[in-house]
Parts: structure tokens; sequence; C-alpha cells
């Protein structure tokens, strides 16, 4: 599985077309600004577009998705919570295949209630759950703090330390990290009770 990591916008989002080197089918995630960056790497590397995926549905994660669905004919993809346009939804321990690749669809709200992780070939794909060194804000309609500390204590720090993490936006120190790194260096991943994690996140 190739990925091609994009930074796009004014808001220092990322966008990934993420391939299977083999068959050459792809998805994009969270296709915003820049599109035409996405249509030269696809046109580069002949790639079918299978899906647009999006982690969450903030504007700043989905404003690309007709566009890309009108160029590309991939079908939307987004969790069942959310309430945008989408072809298909999914649901936590589902899965997207495009080739012989897939990715494993992880439900963890806090940033909002649709947002989804994707786990596979030793990748995860985190959107605006985790960033590099910290974690999406949780003052926005549908966060949640303590739905957060759920999705990080019970489920993204059992993950495997060498998991290589693609965040949604560059607010770190590096554009990627690995869980074994964030779980030793983010603070919001250090073992705490839920109640100080709420009071920390305000």
């Amino acid at each position: 599985m190739r990925v091609e990591q994009v930074l796009v916008g004014q808001m220092q989002n990322f966008t990934y077309v993420v391939w299977d080197e083999e068959t050459l089918e792809s998805i994009i995630i969270d296709p915003s600004w820049n599109l035409e960056r996405l249509d030269a790497i696809i046109e580069r590397n002949g790639l079918k577009v299978i899906h647009i995926v999006n982690t969450h549905h903030h504007f700043d994660h989905t404003t690309g998705n007709s566009e890309m669905a009108r160029s590309t004919g991939g079908t939307i993809v987004q969790h069942e919570a959310s309430e945008l346009y989408h072809d298909l939804a999914l649901c936590d321990g589902d899965t997207i295949r495009f080739g012989g690749s897939e990715l494993k669809i992880l439900h963890t709200p806090g940033h909002s209630k649709d947002s989804i992780c994707l786990l596979g070939d030793g990748k995860i794909f985190t959107g605006d759950t985790l960033f590099v060194g910290t974690c999406g804000r949780v003052d926005l309609p549908g966060g949640s703090s303590r739905e957060l500390y759920s999705s990080i204590f019970d489920v993204l720090v059992h993950l495997d330390d060498d998991i290589v993490m693609y965040p949604g936006h560059d607010y770190g120190p590096s554009p990627t990290s690995t869980m074994g790194h964030e779980k030793r260096n983010n603070v919001v991943m250090s073992p705490t009770t839920e109640e100080y994690f709420v009071q920390r996140m305000g």
C-alpha cells in the first residue's frame, strides 16, 4: 500500500492518496482544497479511484468530495453517524477494500460523533482524532472529551507501537509519527483518569 501525503489549503490540512501498488486501485482520504494536486498524482500513477473517504464531516475535510466524485467516479464513504451526503455508510469494524489492500474502520468519536481512523498495512490515518503531539479539539458541536478519552484509551493506546500515524493536519513537529512515539510523547496519550483528562481538555 502506497501513501501520498498532500498538504493543502490554509488550515494545514492533509489529504491522502492511498493505493494498492499491484492493481492501482486507490482511495482519496479527506479531499478539501488544491484538488489539482490530487489529479496530478492520480494521472501520474495511472490510478483508479474507488472511494473518497472522510475521517469526519467537517468542511475542511469534505469540501472537495463532490468534485472528486465527479472527476474520478469514486463513491463517497463516511461513518454512519455523518449527516452529510455519502454513498456508503460504514461502522466500527467494517473494512474498505481497494485492490488487494484494505483498511479497517475504527470509530473514534470525541472530535466529532462521526470521527473514524483507518487502520491497515502498518499504517493508521487518524483524521482529527489524534495529531502528532496533540489531538483534535472537543469544543465544536458533537465534540466530547469523555468520548475522546474512550477513543484514545480503549482503542488507540492498544495499537502496535510501530504503526505509522498519518494525521489530518500538520500541527506537530513532524508530518507523520508512530503510535509508539505518540504513546511516549503525546500528552493526551499519557495514562490518566477520565476525570483528569476531561478537566485538562477544558
